[in-house]
């Protein structure tokens, strides 16, 4: 088995293309990524094993906001486990790369957990403020509509986006692969998953949480909105 030095340098040339990606991904989940699938590779692990893990970790944060009354020490807990179960979910693509190439099943497992990650996600927040209003200041029971609202815009992305690659047509092989837009990736930085765990480093202020939650799903309906225009009208082009 290669060592975590020569499974870094081999997983520098075998980088998905940075194009759509915002900065955060690309400079921070990535790169940490490629540290965690280097290690997984040197430990023997498959790249499904490296998707439980992220499971794991995703799901044990996700518990916890639904769980435990909000405290400070909780949001930084919380916000841990979330970027740390995001890294491994990259680093499972990076491994599978590493090895040769992934499987059919690999990449259902590793979507079907993304999206099972961000339904659950937003309905614990529905259950905290349910559970806790005081602390989030959300006794009016129309917050109740906002992880609604925001499970739905992120759920359709997170759908419409994974169709929309699908069904877009392939570039003919060896075609340079466009540049990417830093314009773009900074354009993107409010709706990429990483940036929005952030927000959980709130949960020790209560209100101030909910109302920082809430803006980035007004932000996230918005660019829902924006990204089903995009794809239509990308997808209207296409003949089948």
């Amino acid at each position: 088995m290669a060592s975590v030095g020569t499974a870094l340098r081999e997983l520098r040339g075998a980088q998905k293309s940075a194009k759509g990606v915002s900065l955060y991904s690309r400079f921070v989940n990535r790169p940490a990524g490629r540290y965690l699938a280097a290690g997984s590779y040197a430990l023997g692990l498959t790249p499904n094993q490296v998707t439980l893990v992220s499971a794991a970790f995703s799901f044990a944060a996700v518990a916890a906001v639904a769980l435990a009354a909000p405290s400070w020490g909780l949001g930084v807990a919380v916000w841990a486990a979330l970027a740390v179960g995001f890294a491994f979910d990259s680093a499972d693509g990076q491994l599978a790369r590493l090895r040769g190439g992934g499987s059919a099943a690999g990449e259902w497992l590793d979507h079907v957990v993304d999206c099972a990650k961000i339904t659950a996600l937003h309905t614990c927040v529905l259950i905290a403020f349910h559970r806790f209003p005081e602390q989030y200041g959300t006794g009016n029971e129309g917050w109740l509509l906002v992880p609604l609202g925001f499970q739905f815009a992120s759920v359709v992305t997170f759908f419409g986006g994974l169709l929309t690659e699908k069904l877009k047509p392939k570039p003919a092989p060896g075609s340079p692969a466009a540049a990417p837009s830093t314009l773009r990736a900074v354009a993107l930085l409010p709706v990429d998953y990483g940036v929005f765990c952030l927000v959980f480093l709130l949960l020790g202020g209560g209100t101030a949480f909910a109302w920082a939650y809430a803006g980035l799903g007004a932000i996230a309906a918005a660019f829902l909105v924006a990204f089903l225009a995009k794809w239509f009208r990308e997808l209207s082009a296409v003949r089948r």
